[in-house]
């Protein structure tokens, strides 16, 4: 996938050995980039991501950076329409991490490479 390189790669097959084998859903809450609500009643929280695994986070979200904001041409399309809705740096980034785990997660599981042109 562009904007990921080698030494991201390795560090989430290391660490995460779910890759390929769980939903998407699931990927996205080890991963720590899936959004929680903090609803109770009629009211409506603001939605954070919490959890999961700090240092593959750490990892994912830094490569995730610079995948959106220049190398990735499909995520960069992602975080611009985010970057639209006039949401907070994190918020804009944490929909593109759970993006790109999902599609990470989809291409294992399938046995494929990245195809931009698949993809859209």
């Amino acid at each position: 996938m562009p904007g990921l390189a080698e030494t991201t790669a390795a560090g989430l097959i290391a660490a995460m050995p779910e890759l390929g084998q769980v939903s998407n859903k699931a990927i996205s809450a080890l991963l720590g980039v899936a959004p929680y609500d903090d609803d109770s009643g009629k009211r409506r929280g603001e939605r954070q991501i919490k959890g999961g695994r700090r240092r593959v986070r750490n990892l994912f979200y830094m490569a995730c950076l610079g995948a959106a904001t220049g190398n990735n041409p499909m995520l960069k399309a992602f975080y611009q329409r985010c970057w639209q809705k006039e949401r907070r740096r994190r918020s804009r980034l944490s929909p593109a991490c759970a993006s790109s785990s999902s599609i990470l997660n989809t291409l294992i599981a399938r046995g494929e490479k990245w195809d931009a042109v698949a993809t859209r």
